[in-house]
């Protein structure tokens, strides 16, 4: 995918995208590495008493710097109107492109603000809650990011009540949690699918610079590779095997990532902008 606008003095430099997805943790120790969350702990009764959600009006300054973020196969549809859904590693993790620079997130603020209309993955909706792998018992239990600015002994809502029980609060973000992990399993069988039918293929995002009166200046430049339904495999089915995705809904899921691979254009000019703006204030 190309897209093309008209560059003047201004230099614009794009970098490849690496995007991954990060590890979970094991409960007892808590080891590995997951996006956004730095000092994850299982959630208890005596260790987090006095813990309370602190409530913010900008509260995602976390995501701030998540150039990608996972995504659920349910979530597909509405993230396209905003981001680039992709695929990315060897696992073909679901990611949300919110960005084109490494450390970057052109929807969400410094300040933890984020733009109108913007849809927000349930991946972020989530925080500072968690669901970790107890490899010890073979369960998952409920982790909470205790370096998060969001939970403090002197926050508003806090997670447990007088008696030591979670409050609703905490129940329904622990449901969350719950639901949140369902729908990773679904979109795990929903990645299986694409392997068994061989439709992926290893994509290019790529940005053609010009000048100011819109002729093409130098070589067109790599955004970001990462892997994507190929369509003319997706076409290449039978169709008794288009019919069998159509009924188990995965068929709608590939049409949603194909038409957000648009959305790249906009991810390319919200850089330009914001790069011309910098330039702009020296």
């Amino acid at each position: 995918m190309r897209s093309s606008s008209k560059c003047s003095s201004v230099r614009f430099q794009f970098f490849v995208v690496e995007l991954f997805m990060t590890t979970t943790q094991s409960a007892g120790e808590i080891t590995g590495n997951v996006l956004f969350y730095n000092a994850p702990e299982p959630l208890n009764r005596e260790q987090h008493a006095k813990l309370a959600l602190v409530h913010k009006d900008k509260p995602y300054a976390f995501a701030a710097a998540g150039t990608a973020v996972p995504l659920t196969v349910s979530e597909f549809a509405p993230a396209a109107l905003t981001f680039p859904v992709i695929f990315a590693g060897d696992d073909r993790v679901p990611l949300a492109v919110m960005g084109l620079n490494q450390q970057e997130n052109l929807f969400i603020g410094a300040d933890g603000s984020i733009e109108a209309n913007v849809y927000i993955p349930a991946y972020i909706r989530r925080y500072p809650f968690v669901l970790a792998n107890d490899d010890t018992q073979d369960r998952l239990i409920v982790c909470i990011d205790r370096g998060s600015d969001l939970l403090s002994e002197q926050g508003q809502t806090p997670l447990f009540d007088a008696k030591g029980e979670p409050t609703e609060y905490t129940q329904n973000c622990i449901k969350f949690c719950d639901d949140f992990e369902v729908e990773r399993r679904r979109t795990d069988s929903f990645v299986q699918i694409l392997k068994d039918n061989d439709l992926f293929e290893l994509k290019k995002a790529t940005f053609q610079p010009t000048d100011e009166v819109g002729a093409p200046v130098g070589e067109p430049v790599t955004v970001a590779e990462y892997f994507g339904v190929s369509e003319e495999k997706l076409n290449g089915l039978s169709a008794e095997k288009l019919k069998e995705l159509q009924e188990n809904g995965a068929l709608a899921q590939i049409y949603a990532h194909l038409v957000s691979l648009l959305g790249w254009d906009r991810l390319i000019n919200k850089t330009m902008m914001k790069q011309a703006e910098a330039a702009n204030l020296n």
